[in-house]
């Protein structure tokens, strides 16, 4: 690959399975209840996810589960040095704004971020807002209330959020427009915000997973305007990221 050098870039990241090497909603009942994460995996086709998490949440509060377990989970959850040194290095080189956009959840990014001293990296991270209640619940809740007005997504996107809605709002807040916008992502719900990608930008797509599936028709068939780099373990990120 041989990218121009620019003088203002993006980089927009998914969390889970491309910044993080695991899934962060899994995770935590994996490590503290594998009877909720079974559960959840049953459950997973008849109730929203971000509603399932929540719930379970709640579930493994009213078991005893506390703040300081779930916390502890976080911290030891599979996150690759080589990804740490590439966005650390890329950052260190300005000219590059980092804008995290994903499914997950602000406390959950935000605690595992901190563990591996990625605190200050994002400048913006948009995702499903939670808070810890005074008795250490974890309470979570869809970005796009669904009480109120619902996104018109025809891509593919959750409910919850229509990630190509988010990254045209972000670039409309951040003006003028970015010389090149890079997207980090593995999950099929990274495909909306890729196709609004133009063709001096480019997707660093991860190999085997839901958006490698949903967009090699794409590119075979010349439907994709962006660029696309493709990796599979963290150290291959690392070395596109040196490239930027």
């Amino acid at each position: 690959m041989s990218l121009p050098p620019v003088e203002r870039q993006l980089i927009v990241f998914d969390f889970d399975w491309s910044l993080a090497d695991q899934d962060s909603d899994r995770w935590v009942f994996e490590v503290l209840a594998p009877k909720l994460r079974k559960k959840m995996k049953e459950l997973k086709k008849e109730v929203q996810w971000t509603d399932l998490v929540a719930q379970s949440l709640k579930e493994l509060y009213d078991l005893g589960g506390k703040r300081e377990e779930i916390e502890d989970a976080l911290r030891i959850m599979p996150f690759h040095p080589a990804m740490i040194r590439g966005t650390s290095a890329l950052k260190s080189r300005g000219k590059t704004t980092f804008f995290c956009l994903s499914n997950a959840n602000i406390i959950f990014i935000t605690t595992i971020l901190k563990s591996k001293g990625l605190e200050n990296l994002f400048d913006e991270i948009i995702t499903n807002p939670a808070e810890w209640d005074p008795s250490g619940l974890l309470k979570l809740r869809r970005r796009v209330d669904p009480a109120g007005p619902q996104h018109q997504c025809k891509v593919g996107c959750s409910p919850n959020m229509c990630k190509g809605d988010e990254l045209t709002a972000f670039l409309e807040r951040h003006q003028p427009e970015f010389d090149r916008i890079v997207y980090v992502g593995d999950g099929s719900n990274d495909l909306c915000p890729v196709l609004r990608l133009r063709k001096q930008d480019v997707v660093f797509c991860r190999r085997f997973r839901g958006l490698y599936n949903l967009i090699k028709p794409y590119e075979e068939e010349g439907r994709l305007r962006c660029q696309v780099q493709y990796w599979t373990g963290a150290w291959e990120a690392e070395a596109l990221l040196d490239q930027l």
